[in-house]
């Protein structure tokens, strides 16, 4: 799927979930798959990445690792400072 100047491998466009498929090429690419990451993520996606062997070996556990991080919400960065009991 397109996005920006990159076309990456699965995208949930809703969830701004990228998840991105590796294989033994990327090795010796480390550096290009890093700024090619942080690119996406300042446009606000969160990007997974997996190596194919472990796709191909071990779905179940690269299934629920994408769902362990990405239902993970991280706490209000800013906190009332009454806590929640300011609105009740």
């Amino acid at each position: 799927m397109p996005i920006k100047s990159y076309v990456v491998d699965f995208c949930c466009e809703s969830a701004h979930l990228i998840v991105e498929l590796d294989g033994g090429q990327h090795v010796e690419r480390r550096d290009l798959d890093v700024r090619r990451t942080a690119e996406l993520e300042a446009h606000g996606y969160m990007v997974l990445r997996f190596w194919n062997n472990d796709v191909l070996s071990n779905i179940d556990g690269v299934l629920e690792s994408i769902v362990a991080i990405a239902t993970h919400v991280p706490p209000h960065p800013n906190p009332l400072p009454n806590g929640e009991r300011e609105y009740l």
